[in-house]
């Protein structure tokens, strides 16, 4: 198993014929449509072999196959695949999620960012309904994770396993604040306003279950420097 402390910092685009979103102030930074079995290694896994790159009817996607061989040190998910690079602030992320398991109140697909480490970072868990552990945007800082959201919705329709949901994150860095738009890309499900972590890393996962990811992009606000190193 390769450990999720492992990452590659070289920057990278990707080309995609999937939508041709713009978002004003914003540049496109990374978009991968995983039609390359190559792809898999712009990601770090916490187990490789849960996760792989197949061929659908409508072209090939990355699939989270089955639970991860993976102990976090806090109570946080387990099916974690990290972006290698960049590292980005203030960002615009979009995806299409597939969820693939059995219907119940935590049937989740996890999204992740501003990862500094695996003790240190922000996730959403978008489940079919919420409860303190579930349905919310948490955050992981040396201790189990933290629900923070101010406000989420009833949960979300995962619908059945061959079904597709366009979601959204829109995150800024001054502010805090960050949003996650499930389908309708105007009202959002979810609000936080948090400002534990800067720029950070982006992954894709699941805290216990199984699912499809494609057409991710993520957008980063222009002009926006990530802060020096001391020396």
């Amino acid at each position: 198993m390769k450990s999720f402390h492992l990452f590659i910092f070289s920057f990278m685009i990707y080309g995609s014929t999937y939508g041709q979103s713009q978002h004003e102030g914003y540049e496109l930074v990374f978009e991968e449509n995983f039609e390359s079995y190559q792809a898999i290694s712009h990601f770090r896994m916490t187990d490789d072999k849960a996760w792989q790159i197949i061929e659908t009817p409508n072209g090939k996607v990355l699939e989270l196959s089955q639970q991860s061989q993976y102990s976090p040190r806090f109570r946080s998910p387990f099916n974690i695949a990290i972006v290698n690079s960049p590292e980005v602030g203030s960002f615009i992320m979009e995806i299409d999620l597939q969820q693939t398991g059995r219907e119940y109140g935590h049937r989740d697909l996890c999204l992740i960012f501003g990862a500094q480490n695996p003790e240190n970072f922000y996730y959403t868990h978008i489940a079919s309904v919420p409860d303190p552990h579930a349905h919310n945007i948490f955050l992981v800082n040396n201790e189990e994770r933290k629900a923070i959201a101010t406000k989420i919705n009833n949960g979300i329709d995962w619908g059945t396993t061959d079904s597709w949901h366009h979601i959204k994150i829109i995150r800024d860095l001054e502010s805090g604040s960050i949003e996650v738009y499930f389908d309708d890309m105007e009202q959002p499900i979810m609000v936080a306003s948090d400002l534990h972590f800067g720029f950070g890393k982006i992954g894709l996962g699941s805290f216990d279950d199984t699912g499809r990811y494609d057409n991710l992009k993520i957008w980063t606000k222009k002009n926006e420097e990530a802060p020096k190193p001391f020396f």
